[in-house]
């Protein structure tokens, strides 16, 4: 009896395929979750534009960005690094490129390089993708709400030996990047921030800041101080 209902069912599934009907087909194979960020992502990258923004990136940015965008300590910040790809939307990595930052080392590069090659080293710094992006909904977090004065202790604290007293960075001989100025400031959400002083950047000293393994054990409030301490230094 139990083989003769599988040959029933067999035979029911059959007459559907010959009818037709794939639904239950369908229904059976596309059960692995889709990353759609992740999937989206890879559908609109151009081998050729990876290419042309590779030979870019080698002409314009790795003297000091180092080969393959490792950073310099002390230069100039990894740009490969999974944390930054993760968090940093286009438009923010776009608009850095193009305009600079203002009292560092970092040029307007808009001035040399037109819009579609800057999108090309994108494309580029893109491919060290370990990961979907969510620089979209970093971007809609809530702005900070902290008291800027706790805020300033805590980056005395912690922040101040590798970015500087005043967030420098590298013109204060700072072994971390120029976080204090409107250059950075006037381009990264509170979103973004939030996300790179819990989780850090790998290949570089900035290590996560948030959880039992973190280098301070900060917790969301008082991250939340320390970004609008940084938001009055604009």
């Amino acid at each position: 009896m139990r083989h003769q209902g599988k040959r029933m069912i067999w035979m029911f599934i059959s007459g559907l395929a010959l009818f037709g009907y794939t639904g239950y087909a369908v229904s059976q194979t596309n059960t692995a979750p889709v990353d759609e960020k992740k999937s989206e992502f890879v559908a609109s990258v151009d081998p050729k534009q990876i290419q042309h923004g590779k030979m870019l990136y080698t002409e314009n940015c790795q003297v000091c960005h180092q080969e393959e965008g490792k950073g310099k300590p002390g230069v100039a910040p990894s740009l490969t690094n999974k944390e930054l790809l993760t968090a940093a939307s286009d438009e923010f990595l776009l608009s850095t490129i193009r305009d600079g930052r203002a009292e560092t080392p970092m040029p307007a590069w808009g001035e040399t390089l037109k819009q579609e090659e800057i999108q090309d080293i994108i494309s580029y710094l893109r491919s060290y993708s370990k990961g979907p992006m969510v620089a979209n909904m970093l971007d809609k977090d809530h702005t900070a709400m902290g008291d800027p004065r706790l805020g300033k202790r805590w980056f005395a604290q912690i922040c101040a030996g590798c970015h500087g007293p005043n967030g420098e960075g590298y013109e204060g001989s700072g072994s971390g990047t120029a976080i204090g100025k409107s250059g950075f400031l006037n381009k990264a959400t509170d979103g973004f921030i939030r996300y790179i002083i819990q989780n850090g950047r790998s290949n570089t000293s900035m290590r996560g800041f948030s959880g039992a393994e973190g280098l301070a054990h900060l917790n969301d409030q008082e991250i939340d101080d320390i970004i609008s301490y940084l938001r009055i230094l604009q």
